[in-house]
């Protein structure tokens, strides 16, 4: 083989004829400086190769830098870099990173040090006829400028202390509304298992979509739960009447849910199906799945469950949700007892 065959089955050899006609060859492989070669038909070339091999080194690139020094969209850049960041579940991030982007859509090239407390406030009153996304977005805005400030580009966070808008609390199923629904799905349909997953366990939506029959220790009588929201690991005992929905459930695919090609479902998609379900059973629009985590709640407190206790199959981080189902409860179990008392006070004068 010639020398010319040689360097055409060699790699990263670049050639080309310069302004006198010479044949110039370099060594250049992806992403890395050129290396100038001699001839082909040197007897040093095959080891001027196998130098240049060896020396070849990266080019380093610069990372592209979004938003002039300074400002919301250079903020955002540094944060999406930042253990702050990077630390968060992909689903954490995903829903930050499309808050604060929308944000930079019209505000990206301010400056971080010129916002005030009444911009603040302006900004989330645009949004007052969304109360939750308006919350969202002080929220993501105070987080956003908490890194600014411990990062230098600005000494206070004047989204501290800019009041949330009052939201509208999610309706506790009834009882009457739990057996309606219970009445159009039947046990062994998916609609019913989802609801009783709900019920009996007080999870949320994106926990129950995703359970696997590997989850539940029929044996047992335990369900295995890490909360996507927490992180929160909870072996939770399965109730009679859950573990009845369960064993009647078909088991042909992995997820205890799954859609009709047997694949997990999403977490939207989920919520839809069940909305959809819910509507069918011709319950009102304030029954929503979330409304189905208080309910669980809602019974435990009135079985006489502790705040702790009820923490314990929810897997709530504070006791004031808790507290609060609980001491309804009480109210309630104390009024009758106080109309009961009014009732023989009476009989007896």
């Amino acid at each position: 083989m010639g020398r010319r065959g040689m360097t055409l089955q060699l790699k990263y050899i670049d050639r080309f004829k310069d302004r006198h006609g010479k044949i110039r060859l370099y060594y250049r492989p992806p992403g890395s400086k050129r290396i100038a070669l001699p001839d082909e038909n040197d007897r040093g070339f095959l080891a001027a190769y196998q130098a240049a091999v060896a020396a070849a080194e990266p080019i380093e690139k610069k990372a592209r830098v979004r938003g002039d020094e300074g400002t919301f969209d250079r903020l955002a850049f540094d944060y999406y870099r930042s253990t702050d960041f990077l630390g968060l579940k992909p689903s954490t991030q995903a829903k930050n990173r499309g808050l604060i982007d929308r944000f930079c859509e019209g505000h990206g090239r301010r400056l971080v040090r010129q916002m005030t407390r009444q911009h603040v406030s302006a900004i989330i009153g645009k949004k007052a006829e969304t109360p939750a996304g308006a919350n969202n977005l002080l929220k993501i805005l105070n987080m956003l400028i908490r890194f600014g400030v411990a990062n230098g580009y600005r000494a206070d966070n004047p989204a501290a202390g800019v009041k949330k808008f009052k939201q509208g609390t999610y309706h506790t199923w009834t009882e009457d509304e739990i057996a309606q629904f219970e009445a159009r799905w039947p046990i062994g349909t998916l609609e019913r298992t989802a609801f009783a997953l709900h019920l009996y366990t007080g999870q949320r939506r994106s926990d129950v979509c995703k359970m696997t029959w590997a989850a539940y220790n029929a044996a047992g009588g335990t369900i295995d739960i890490v909360q996507d929201k927490t992180g929160t690991h909870l072996t939770i005992a399965a109730h009679r009447n859950l573990r009845a929905v369960l064993e009647a459930t078909p088991r042909r695919h992995m997820m205890v849910i799954p859609t009709i090609s047997g694949k997990a479902r999403t977490v939207p998609g989920y919520g839809n199906w069940m909305a959809d379900a819910i509507a069918e059973a011709g319950l009102p629009d304030r029954c929503v799945l979330h409304g189905l985590r208080k309910a669980a709640a809602r019974r435990l407190a009135e079985a006489g469950c502790s705040a702790n206790e009820i923490m314990a199959i929810t897997g709530h981080k504070t006791l004031s949700e808790v507290e609060r189902y609980t001491r309804e409860a009480r109210q309630g179990a104390m009024s009758k007892a106080a109309i009961l008392r009014l009732e023989e006070h009476s009989r007896d004068g």
